[in-house]
This record gives structure tokens, C-alpha cells and sequence, in this order.
């Protein structure tokens, strides 16, 4: 080699080096093999290909992420298929991670450690290659006795993992056709010892909903703890390992064709199929699509979440100076009927500051009649405007609200309908007319069929209405072949005018609600979302019910249609004045779990019996639903009953409080004063509400206010002194109405008190009665009615007090007697029997009450 070449290898190689070396100044840890970022709680390690391959506890060293088992930091996707990383490397200086894709797109990622949490950003990706969505994720644990599908978090004991999305475009789950998830059920056992799965049954097994579908009830229908009913995909149980968690964004620059099932889907063939609907695009890149991971204990998971809430500047209601996330700020509220002389009375009796007032039934919005012509009505008063009310109701420091219908836009009473149709109603399909078409014709005939044959909308209410210019047109299918022609039309539809259209014109089919009306578009939406506020705010409006909220999956955008909506409606608010907006709906999704207060959906025995002290099949779907997302179960809307016993009301109370459950109170002034234990419900009433605001239940108290073995009775001895006294109900339903005894057989497991018990009367004939009872108690007592007690009717021998009462519990007849009657400590028993001879088709129902030794809280 000569002296030349030699100088020039080695020139050659001290280029190389110098190269290498400026790659290590720029990339210092461009080669490593791990890349590690870290939390208050834990380690991830991402290896050189860019998939997590470590998550673990820096306390316990327990490892999270499954036995071979990676997950991509960040996937591709392209159609309906993930693209995955092939090289990761690591910029130390400004923590950037840079991560290659085999169709030669090149993804930047910026993380930022922040205590509690560590951020990821989406910088860049280059070239795009077609890419429709990012994917964060999905990331495998082995966690999975929780799946928070609504969130996207995972939980159990000990540890809780999740993502949480920090702007509106990224959003729960992973791409979809209308990136929204379905209910079904699925087989997962939160205690295996203690809820064992059938032979017939396996873990992660899903099957479709139960019933018609036509109501919310049918949709709920296996009470056992293993069928779990799912809501949403931002977390999903995987039995072999554990769960997944993951979010995506879109690029909703682009036209989507989607095929979209009802909610829920396949509940039969026909009626409830899915359809095709043309999505329109809006300005919205998943270029700096943002989450948080967030691993920590799991006592520590809504704490760590409201910091991200916080430092990420994401939305944080609060109520009385407290997060709505935070247990210490659930609350019941009244959902009202009828007149409302006496409703600010309850309220304040009862220490609930949340009114919905369901007088409206269901309010539809229309600017251009936006009370319409309602007024407040008394039955002792004039009535009152919904502003002037609203601002008694703010005076009285009771936030008051309405139930809506959210962005239902019917024909007959809104202007962005008819007659002048708005150009910002949602479509389902569009194409143009090949013909000029005269204000007389009644054939139009169009380019392509484009799904025009589908009946009606993915709800499938068979709701064909085309918009063209102005004009709204039924028909009812479309030619299979050319010259592809609507059949069945109806011009003119809802009063709109008939138009002249030359060849070429656009012509939709409009996106039907389940009510026959119509949605807006993602631009009309946030008309309507603007309009809310300052609807609410000149109302004196700060509470609202958005029944509905499906009206936000039209658009098929989303949860980012959810996103748009409620920020716009918030920031409207604020900018009106509003401080703190009460929100309730009839469903929570990752779109709207920041914004949401309550979400009492459901009702009555199908949610939760206070006087049978069971859960309703609905009420447990919906607590492990919501309770698995960091959401307060609840009860739905439980109406007050008139034959309500104290410590019926009162179960309510304590059962709400013991699983951090909120209700809706249902009342009206008709069923309080027919009650005679108002007074001593309400003043009750008032105890535990005053008990709940002291925050004195600890959680050794509420899992003994769980307990569906007994219900509870407190009493307030002082401001912020209670005690809480545990109350046995012992019931015996479907005792025969006959001269033979019936023998029911108790066991007090307190001390002996004074005796508490009631029988009702039922039967299945209207005009049934008991004619006379005969009770024989354990001494050898007998009590011996001789009066005839109707159907519903009861006897009440509650300490001295003895007396038949009416349906209402309202004493109607005394029953004379002498001595004390009184239940011994143990075994005893009480006989019921019919007084006379009778063939009176009767049951009767014994219900003894016992109260134990109370503690101090």
C-alpha cells in the first residue's frame, strides 16, 4: 500500500470517527439498548425495536409488563392494519425518541418525565405513507381483575395503570369505524374464589346484550358478578396475560366511509343492523397527539390523575371547592315533578342543593323558541319564567336544571329543520342528480346508489328524508340499476319548499335521531353546544341533563365529537358568567368523563331496592362500569314512595354512601305529603346528608354500610357528632291467608327491645281483603284484629303504638291492646293466621324490624 493510499484510508477512517462521534455528541444514546423512563412509582423500559418490554413497581419490584409480552411505544395504521416500530433510538438533550416503521415512515417522540406521570407527544412523522391513525399503544399488563373500558385504565389491589389523553383529537381505544366501542357482555371474574365461572363458561368469553333493545331495562340481563357488561375499548381484559390499554388519533382531514352498528349492536337481524354513513372531514391531525401514562398504587390512581387533570391544564370542574372526581363531592340530587310550591322547602330540608326538574319532560332545543312558551307552574302561585325561577332557585343556593334531549333537532319544533332545513345537518351518504329537476317532477334519478338503499339510520327507524337546495324529500328505497332512481318520494317534506335543481346538484340523506329528528354536523354542533350556554346562564341555569348524548355519536366522529361539544359548552358558559355546571347524561365515555358530575342513568328496583336492600341486574352492570373508570356508581333516579318505612329512606342513604353511589331523589309534593313519615325521613334525611358533608365515614364504616344484610339508622346528637345504629330486617313474603297458623321463625342477634314489626296485605284481586288476623307471639300472646284490612293495607305494632294503616302507612284504625309487646334476644317465633274462615285470595307479607348497639363515628 502506498504511503498515499495509507494516508487516505486513514483520513478516510478519522472522518468515519469524527462522524461517529458527532452522532454520539447529537445522539448520545443513539445505539443504547434500553431506553428507561421513569415515574414517582415506576421504571419503563423501551428496548432498541421501540416496544415496552418493563413497566415496574420501584417499591415492590413487581414487573407489570407480561412474560414475553411487548408493546409497540407507538403504532401505525394504515386501513385496518397496525404498522409496527422496527429502531428506536434515544436523544438524551431534548429526551426525544425517534422510532422507524418498515413503510419507511419515521415517527418523533417527545417524553417528558413529570413525577407522577411521563408525557408523550407526537412531534412528526415522515413521510406519512397513507397512515390514517396513530396508536398509542396498545400496552399489554398483567393487570385485570379491573378493566376501566371507559378511561383506559386497569386496576387491581394494589397498582393501577392507565392513559389519559391530554388534547381532543387523541382519544380512548383504538381505531374504529366511528371510533366509538359497543356494549356486550363478557365473562370476567373479580374474585374467582368467590364468584367461580360455571364449566360452560370461560374467562373473556363475550356475548350480545339481552333483550329487545327497545328499552334501556331489556339491555341488562344476567344479575351474576361474572357477566360484565362493557361500555367502551380503551381497555380491554385479555385472559392470557392481563389487559391492554391504548388511545389513537386521527387524521380527520380525510373522508371516511364507515360501517356503523347501532348501540348497542346485533340485538337481532333486522331492526338493528348496521349501516354505512359518509363521514365529512373536519381540521383535526394526530400531529401532536399528546397522553400520559400514569402507573402508581391504585389508592393513589384519581389522586394522580387529578394532577395530570391539573398540570396539563385539562377540564377540572369543581363543586364547593372540590374536583366532581373526588368521592368527598358526590352528592344525590332531586329529580322533581309535578307543581312546585314546596320544592326550595325540600330541598333545604332535606340538604340537596341539585335540582332536575323533570315538569318538562324532555326539553328539545330551538333557538328560535328557546323556552317554549313553558312557564314554572304552582299550584297556589302564578306561574313563573324559567329565568325569574331560576334566579329564585340561585338565591336559595340551589343549582336547578332541566332534562334535555342534547342536540335533537325535531322537525316540529326546531328552525334548523324546517321549514328552512339548515346546510349543517348531519348526512349519512351523499351523490348528485343527472337531470335537471323542475319544483313538479316526482322522478330523481342520481349518480350512484351510495347505501341509499339502507332504510333509515344505524338506530333503524326507518327514516329516509333527502336534502337538497332547501328542500327535504321521503323516499323509501332506490333502482337497483340505472338510471338509479329514489322510489317512493314525498316532496316538500316538513313543510319545506319545493326547489328547481339543475343537473349535477348535490343531494344527501340526512342522519336520522331515534326520535324520527335530525343532528347537526360537526360545525352546527357547536352552534348548539354555544347556544347551551348561554341558554343555561340566561336561564339561571347551572345544572343540565343531556339525555341523548348519543346525538354526539352521530357525526361519527367519536369521542372527539363528545370533546368538541362539551368544551365549546363549557367555555360558553364561563364566558356567560357560569361558574360551576352541574352535568348529568344518560351515558359516560372517554369523550365526556372529565366534564360528566353524575351519571344517574336508569332507575327504580332495576338499579337499586332500598326497601329489599338488592341491586337491581342494571345497577350492578352500571357500578362496575362506572366504579372501574373512576366513576361513582349509581342508583339511577329512585323515586320516594309514599309506604316508604324511615328506614327504608334511610337505606338509601347509607348504601349510597358505603359504595360511593349517586342517586336522583324522586319527588314530588303529591307522594311527600302522602307520606306519613316525612317528618321523620327528612329530618333523618338531613342527618346523613350533614354526616356525609362532615366526611365522617371511613372506609372500615362504608364497607359496613355495604352490607346487604342490614340497613341503617343515624341520628345527630351534635354538629358533627353521629351514631350510626345497624338495623336487622327480617321478612316473611307470601304467607297464606288461612285458619292454620303460619309460623315464622326469628333470631335476634341484638339485644331484647320493644317489638317492631308490620303485615301487609296483598292480593291479586282489586278488591281482595283480610277479614280479621290473629297474631301469636313466642309467650303465648295473642293479638287478635278484628277489622277488615284491604289489599295493600297494613297492621303496625311498633313499640305502643298499634294500628291498622292505609297503602300509605297512614293510621286509619287503633288496635286495642294491653301490655308490652316486645322481640326477645335469639330464637323466637311469631305465628300469623287468618281470623275467620275465609276463602279471600290473600297473602300476607311479616316484616320484623331489630336495632343493634350504635357507634360513635
Amino acid at each position: 500500500m502506498s504511503f498515499y493510499n495509507m494516508i487516505n484510508k486513514l483520513n478516510t477512517g478519522f472522518l468515519v470517527l469524527l462522524a461517529f462521534s458527532m452522532m454520539l455528541v447529537i445522539h448520545p444514546q443513539a445505539n443504547a439498548q434500553t431506553i428507561t423512563l421513569n415515574t414517582k412509582f415506576v421504571t419503563l423500559s423501551i428496548n432498541k425495536r421501540g416496544f415496552i418490554t418493563s413497566i415496574k413497581d420501584k417499591s415492590s419490584h413487581k414487573e407489570y409488563c407480561p412474560a414475553g409480552k411487548v408493546s409497540a411505544l407507538l403504532s401505525l395504521y394504515k386501513g385496518e392494519n397496525y404498522i409496527l416500530p422496527v429502531s428506536a433510538a434515544f436523544n438524551t438533550l431534548n429526551k426525544r425518541i425517534t422510532l422507524h416503521y418498515p413503510n419507511g415512515s419515521v415517527a418523533t417522540v417527545q417524553t417528558d418525565e413529570k413525577g407522577e406521570y411521563v408525557r408523550l407527544k407526537l412531534v412528526s412523522l415522515k413521510p406519512r405513507n397513507g397512515v390514517d391513525n396513530i396508536v398509542w399503544g396498545p400496552y399489554k399488563l398483567t393487570i385485570s381483575k379491573t378493566i376501566g373500558d371507559i378511561l383506559g385504565v386497569v386496576r387491581d389491589d394494589d397498582f393501577a395503570f392507565g392513559i389519559l389523553g391530554l388534547n381532543d383529537n387523541t382519544t380512548g381505544g383504538p381505531p374504529t369505524g366511528g371510533d366509538m366501542s359497543f356494549m356486550y357482555y363478557f365473562i370476567h371474574s373479580p374474585d374467582p374464589l368467590k364468584y367461580p365461572l360455571p364449566p360452560n363458561l370461560k374467562e373473556g368469553q363475550t356475548f350480545t346484550i339481552g333483550g329487545d333493545g327497545i328499552n334501556d331495562v331489556a339491555f341488562y340481563s344476567h344479575p351474576e358478578e361474572y357477566y360484565r357488561m362493557n361500555y367502551g375499548n380503551g381497555a380491554r381484559l385479555e385472559p392470557a396475560f392481563g389487559s391492554t390499554v391504548c388511545m389513537h388519533s386521527r387524521d380527520r382531514r380525510k373522508e371516511q366511509m364507515i360501517r356503523f352498528p347501532v348501540l348497542p349492536d346485533n340485538l337481532d337481524g333486522k331492526v338493528n343492523s348496521a349501516r354505512y354513513q359518509l363521514v365529512p372531514p373536519v381540521n383535526a391531525d394526530y400531529i401532536g397527539s399528546s397522553v400520559a401514562l400514569l402507573a402508581c398504587p391504585d389508592s393513589v390512581g384519581l389522586r394522580t390523575i387529578e394532577q395530570i387533570v391539573l398540570k396539563e391544564g385539562l377540564p377540572h370542574p369543581e363543586i364547593d371547592g372540590q374536583w366532581i372526581k373526588d368521592p368527598k363531592a358526590y352528592r344525590p340530587d332531586i329529580a322533581w315533578h309535578g307543581a312546585h310550591d314546596s320544592l326550595i322547602t325540600y330541598a333545604h330540608q332535606l340538604a340537596i342543593k341539585g335540582v332536575q326538574d323533570e315538569g318538562w319532560g324532555e326539553y328539545y332545543p330551538n333557538p328560535q323558541n328557546r323556552w317554549t312558551n313553558r312557564k314554572i307552574n304552582f299550584n297556589n302561585a302564578a306561574p313563573m319564567n324559567i329565568p325569574d325561577y331560576g334566579a329564585l332557585m340561585k338565591k336559595n343556593g340551589i343549582r336547578y336544571g332541566l332534562h334535555t334531549l342534547c342536540e335533537f333537532l325535531q322537525p316540529d319544533n326546531n328552525s334548523d329543520v324546517a321549514p328552512v332545513p339548515s346546510d349543517s345537518l348531519a348526512i349519512m351518504q351523499r351523490t348528485s342528480i343527472t337531470k335537471n329537476l323542475t319544483d313538479q317532477d316526482t322522478v330523481i334519478t342520481v349518480a350512484d346508489r351510495a347505501y341509499f338503499n339502507e332504510f333509515g339510520g344505524w338506530e333503524g327507524n326507518h327514516t329516509n328524508v333527502l336534502k337538497i337546495g332547501k328542500e327535504l324529500i321521503e323516499y323509501n328505497g332506490i333502482s337497483e340499476s340505472k338510471p338509479y332512481t329514489f322510489l317512493h318520494i314525498k316532496r316538500g317534506l316538513y313543510g319545506t319548499k319545493r326547489g328547481t335543481y339543475k343537473k349535477g346538484t348535490t343531494i344527501v340523506k340526512l342522519q336520522p335521531n331515534c326520535y324520527r329528528g335530525f343532528v347537526p354536523d360537526m360545525n352546527l354542533q357547536k352552534v348548539y353546544a354555544d347556544y347551551y350556554g348561554k341558554w343555561l346562564t340566561e336561564g339561571g341555569m347551572d345544572y343540565i341533563d343531556f339525555d341523548g348524548l348519543e346525538s354526539c355519536i352521530y357525526q361519527g366522529q367519536g369521542q372527539y365529537s363528545f370533546k368538541q361539544f362539551f368544551r365549546k359548552l363549557f367555555d360558553t358558559y364561563a364566558k356567560n358568567g357560569g361558574d360551576y355546571l352541574r352535568v348529568m347524561g344518560s351515558a359516560v365515555y372517554e369523550g365526556n368523563w372529565h366534564y360528566m358530575s353524575v351519571c344517574n342513568v336508569g332507575g327504580g328496583n332495576n338499579m337499586f331496592n332500598p326497601v329489599l336492600n338488592q341491586w337491581g341486574i342494571e345497577g350492578k352492570d352500571m357500578r362496575y362500569v362506572f366504579e372501574s373508570s373512576y366513576l361513582p356508581a349509581t342508583f339511577g333516579i329512585v323515586d320516594l314512595h309514599s309506604d316508604w318505612s324511615l328506614y327504608d329512606a334511610e337505606n338509601l342513604e347509607a348504601k349510597s354512601i358505603g359504595w360511593n353511589a349517586t342517586y336522583m331523589l324522586g319527588l314530588s309534593q303529591h307522594t311527600v305529603e302522602n307520606c306519613p313519615e316525612k317528618n321523620n325521613i327528612f329530618k333523618a334525611y338531613r342527618a346523613w346528608e350533614n354526616a356525609r358533608a362532615s366526611n365522617v365515614f371511613t372506609k372500615a364504616v362504608k364497607e359496613r354500610l355495604k352490607n346487604l344484610n342490614y340497613k341503617f339508622h343515624l341520628v345527630q346528637n351534635g354538629e358533627k357528632s353521629f351514631v350510626l345504629y345497624p338495623v336487622r330486617e327480617t321478612r316473611f313474603p307470601d304467607q297464606q291467608y288461612t285458619i292454620e297458623k303460619n309460623t315464622c321463625r326469628l333470631n335476634n342477634e341484638f339485644d331484647a327491645q320493644p317489638l317492631d314489626c308490620a303485615i301487609r296485605i296483598s292480593s291479586t284481586e282489586k278488591d281482595g281483603y283480610a277479614d280479621g288476623i290473629r297474631i301469636t307471639f313466642q309467650d303465648g300472646t295473642e293479638l287478635s284484629i278484628d277489622k277488615k284490612i284491604t289489599n295493600g293495607e297494613f297492621i303496625i305494632l311498633k313499640d305502643n303504638a298499634r294500628y291498622v294503616a292505609d297503602k300509605n302507612r297512614k293510621k286509619i284504625a287503633e288496635i286495642p291492646t294491653q301490655g308490652n309487646l316486645s322481640l326477645p334476644h335469639g330464637a323466637s317465633s311469631i305465628q300469623v293466621s287468618a281470623l275467620h274462615n275465609s276463602n279471600q285470595k290473600v297473602n300476607m307479607e311479616l316484616l320484623v324490624s331489630s336495632v343493634g348497639p350504635g357507634i360513635a363515628l
